[in-house]
């Protein structure tokens, strides 16, 4: 039987019982009686057990408790005792302390005199070392054993340092400096020999020598020397060849780049900053080059024709760049070993000649693509010949801009954007200015500058079609520009981007350089990354690129008005294209128009005026003049039809952006607007009507029958305006009112028309009015 559930805390008697019974009424439902007789009696037995090992536990509780207090007094007396000993202890070392104070002191004072006189002794040894050292070494120097020698004068100078307060202190450093310049002197033959033989042993001695004598820059002059002169040598041997100076410098460059790689193997092992002297020993050797780069770079682009200097000089820049990344990368993986001064010394070296041409810049790109687009010919003899050279021209445009945004590039880095910019607007109003002049000449050679004539009717719609071509040319020049605007805006900012600082602020230019800075200095610097030929050359320039760079970032990429100027100028060719085109279309209509006025003076006076008079109106027909200009108008939606049917985006820009003459009157109903072919032939129409009107009013005089008959031709145009779907205009409404009007009425019908209108057509109609 399980006792252990007494000790729960949790002890439940009902529980217990219930589970005592569980088992029985499993195996014997019938003893349940028996069962907890049993129980019972097993429950007396443990009671009993449990009383008994109580009382056990207890007797021997009482047994121990006085052992315990004995051990407890007894580490009493034994604590007693040993405070009484510490008492007695520090009492005997406070009276030793006061005993030996003064015996301490004394030692103290005898040990910092026998230190003193140490030091005094090792003074007079010095110096009678300097008097030794002197004196023998005449006889070191014969034995030309430069380590040993070195041995001699290392301890002179130990020597030395202890006669500072001697008087003749300052003899002995010339003295000293004379002894090392001698060594210097008989150990440099062995010291160029060994450099030029690169004996690493005979290095390390030296190296190990000229330390010891504190001559270290000396020996590393030696070194430069040496292996700058091998170099120098080699470049005046390629410079005089027949080769080009592209290939000239190609060649020296792969010459430069290899001595990096050869030399630093074995500066590693000989000297301590194996990465500081060989980059030290390319800058001396570009410093020393005779004829140097920027002479060669000038004679070169000298020598170039003009068309050809900038390609002559990205050419080279090319070949110093390709240099310049392969000794970069040499470089990078022990960047921070090198010294940073240095190696921003060597790629200032190394860019420098190309700093005045990268100032110049602006001027060099303009110069080129003036002459680019000067070669490329807009105007011929014939007009389909001029329309086909406009056409072609856009591609060559946008070729020579996109050429130049890469030359840009990979001359400056993108710091030229200002005068690449400006060299742009160069090239598109250059290209504008011969544009608008094929314009002027093709308008005349379609006659559209000659003077209105009364000639036969000929309706030619080929000088439309030219200009719907132009028209077309100009769409694409506007959405090319457009997206060649969106394509420079991302090339500079992911160029020279890099350049604008987080912190830079147009309000505040003074913390360019201080926040750039900054921010350079948080992270590991690379000079190779860094060099910035125009805030050391044009801060002024540099400032403007800031501000160009802020507001692309600000404004973003799409939002950019880095050609505001060429986009108007664009315009305005579209402008003067869609004027061009209206003007064709015009053209016949004006010269049936220049009859009106003309009319009245091929019939004779008063001829008929009786026979007439009285004539319907039916029985008039409408004159050949305005015959022909209402065949004319209506043959036009056909010719229009292209500006619906063509799917030509650049068309459709074109169209929209270009303004017609003649716009809608005030009041109208517009849904012409939506329709670029009803809004052209509406614009037409007003044209028509505008100049009909106008002639009109320069008729000196009407007969009874010319007035019938110009109301019957007005009434002919009108009815070809409803035919197009368009409305006649006031003034020629109100004309014809006019006209049909008798002399009786006339007062009172145009008493709601203008006044100076009616006053005019009184007088062509001889009424008094």
């Amino acid at each position: 039987m399980d006792f252990s559930k007494f000790l729960d805390d949790e002890f439940d008697v009902k529980d217990w019982v219930n589970g005592a019974f569980t088992v029985v009424q499993k195996d014997a439902p019938g003893k349940a009686d028996t069962h907890a007789a049993t129980l019972v009696m097993k429950l007396q037995l443990f009671i009993q057990e449990v009383n008994n090992s109580i009382e056990e536990s207890s007797n021997q509780a009482l047994q121990n408790m006085p052992r315990v207090l004995r051990d407890v007094e007894a580490l009493k007396q034994e604590a007693s005792f040993l405070k009484e000993q510490m008492v007695l202890v520090k009492e005997d070392i406070r009276k030793f302390e006061q005993d030996t104070v003064q015996s301490m002191q004394v030692l103290v004072e005898i040990d910092q005199v026998k230190s003193r006189m140490q030091l005094a002794a090792e003074a007079l040894q010095e110096a009678d070392k300097w008097s030794t050292l002197s004196a023998d070494i005449e006889e070191t120097f014969k034995t030309q054993d430069f380590a040993v020698i070195s041995s001699k004068l290392t301890s002179m100078q130990n020597s030395l340092a202890m006669l500072v307060d001697t008087p003749d202190y300052s003899e002995k450093c010339v003295y000293l400096e004379a002894l090392k310049n001698r060594l210097e002197a008989l150990a440099s033959p062995q010291i160029v020999a060994t450099f030029n033989s690169m004996s690493m042993n005979q290095a390390k001695l030296f190296v190990k020598v000229f330390t010891e004598i504190d001559r270290m820059p000396q020996l590393l002059a030696y070194y430069y020397k040496c292996h700058k002169g091998q170099l120098v040598s080699m470049w005046q041997d390629v410079s005089q060849s027949e080769l080009s100076l592209n290939q000239q410098l190609s060649e020296f460059y792969d010459t430069l780049l290899s001595s990096w790689h050869s030399q630093l193997q074995w500066s590693s092992q000989v000297f301590k900053n194996p990465y500081e002297v060989v980059t030290v020993l390319l800058i001396q050797t570009l410093g020393a080059m005779v004829p140097s780069i920027p002479v060669c770079l000038s004679s070169a682009v000298e020598r170039a024709a003009q068309e050809q200097r900038l390609d002559t000089l990205l050419e080279l820049h090319h070949t110093t760049s390709t240099f310049g990344h392969g000794l970069e990368a040499a470089m990078l993986p022990h960047l921070g070993e090198n010294n940073l001064l240095k190696v921003n010394e060597l790629v200032s070296a190394l860019y420098d000649p190309y700093k005045p041409y990268q100032l110049l810049y602006g001027d060099l790109e303009e110069a080129h693509l003036l002459i680019q687009i000067s070669a490329v010919p807009l105007e011929h003899g014939e007009v389909i010949d001029c329309v086909e050279e406009l056409s072609h021209s856009v591609g060559k445009l946008f070729g020579l801009a996109s050429a130049a945004v890469d030359r840009c590039v990979k001359l400056t880095d993108g710091l030229a954007v200002c005068g690449l910019l400006k060299a742009l607007k160069a090239l598109f109003t250059k290209y504008v200015s011969d544009f608008s002049t094929t314009l002027q000449s093709i308008r005349r050679k379609c006659k559209l500058e000659d003077t209105p004539s009364a000639s036969a009717f000929q309706e030619d719609w080929t000088a439309f079609q030219n200009s719907v071509r132009i028209i077309a040319t100009c769409g694409e020049l506007l959405r090319q520009c457009g997206a060649f605007e969106q394509q420079l805006s991302n090339k500079i900012l992911g160029t020279a981007g890099k350049y604008l600082s987080e912190s830079y602020s147009p309000r505040s230019l003074a913390g360019i350089q201080e926040a750039s800075s900054t921010e350079r200095r948080s992270t590991t610097r690379n000079p190779w990354q860094e060099y910035n030929y125009l805030q050391r050359g044009n801060m002024t320039e540099y400032n403007s690129l800031m501000e160009v760079l802020y507001s692309l970032k600000e404004k973003g990429t799409g939002n950019s008005s880095l050609l505001t100027e060429p986009r108007a100028a664009l315009a305005r060719l579209n402008q003067q294209a869609n004027q061009l085109a209206f003007d064709s279309v015009f053209l016949q209509i004006k010269h049936q128009l220049c009859l009106v006025s003309k009319m009245e003076r091929q019939e004779a006076p008063g001829f008929g005026e009786s026979y007439t008079e009285d004539l319907p109106t039916f029985s008039l027909s409408p004159q050949e003049y305005i015959s022909n200009i209402g065949q004319y108008l209506m043959s036009l939606p056909l010719h229009l039809e292209p500006f619906v049917t063509q799917e030509d985006p650049a068309l459709e820009m074109a169209l929209h952006a270009g303004k017609l003459p003649f716009p809608p009157e005030q009041g109208d109903d517009l849904p012409e607007l939506d329709n670029t072919a009803d809004y052209w032939l509406g614009s037409i129409a007003r044209a028509t009507m505008q100049t009909y009107c106008d002639a009109i009013l320069l008729i000196p005089q009407l007969s009874t029958r010319s007035t019938k008959q110009l109301a019957t031709d007005i009434d002919y145009l009108s009815n070809v305006m409803d035919a197009l779907g368009l409305q006649p205009s006031r003034a020629l409404q109100h004309i014809v009112t006019l006209l049909r009007a008798k002399p009786e009425d006339y007062r009172q019908t145009s008493k709601l028309l203008p006044r100076r209108l009616a006053s005019t057509i009184a007088a062509v109609r001889c009424i008094d009015y």
